[in-house]
């Protein structure tokens, strides 16, 4: 006898996640991230540089989600990537609370016969409809993207811009 599958409605909540930062004294604080890792944050002011600062992880969130977009939607598009750097130039405004104001985003990309729209449709993509942390910083913060590409088998190089427009 068969039974019949039930399928439970979707939650209209999206999931949540919580963290709990703890002081470590001067202005380094450590924590368990939801996924369990731990980390210490400190101030590069008057902290011992035991750790990033808050503001230098967003800029690592912001490269690490692009990266991890990009180079997934790269192998499933079977494109041979043999080495992937992403480089993040930032600046801040003057005044507090010294938000960034612009960022640059360089994707430099090697591999044997890399299609370059596939760089430029990758990198569109993670902006346009997958990178959460690009969508909560832009329009806030300008964010420029730029790829630069070099076939290991040729050694030819190319390069250019990119906006979410590219996706299409």
């Amino acid at each position: 006898m068969r039974r019949a599958l039930r399928l439970q409605p979707a939650s209209k909540e999206a999931p949540t996640s919580e963290l709990t930062l703890n002081w470590s004294g001067d202005l380094r604080f450590t924590t368990t991230t939801p996924s369990g890792h731990e980390l210490t944050i400190d101030s590069h002011v008057t902290g011992e540089g035991a750790g990033p600062t808050p503001m230098e992880l967003q800029l690592v969130a912001l490269a690490g989600c692009g990266a991890m977009d990009v180079i997934s939607v790269l192998r499933k598009m079977r494109q041979e990537i043999t080495a992937y750097q992403v480089t993040v130039a930032a600046t801040r405004a003057e005044e507090h609370p010294r938000v960034y104001r612009t960022a640059t985003i360089t994707h430099r990309v090697r591999g044997r016969g890399v299609r370059e729209q596939a760089v430029k449709r990758a990198i569109a993509l993670s902006m346009a409809r997958y990178c959460p942390v690009y969508a909560m910083l832009h329009p806030t913060v300008e964010i420029s993207e730029r790829y630069e590409m070099t076939d290991e088998t040729t050694g030819a190089t190319s390069g250019g811009s990119v906006t979410p427009a590219d996706a299409a």
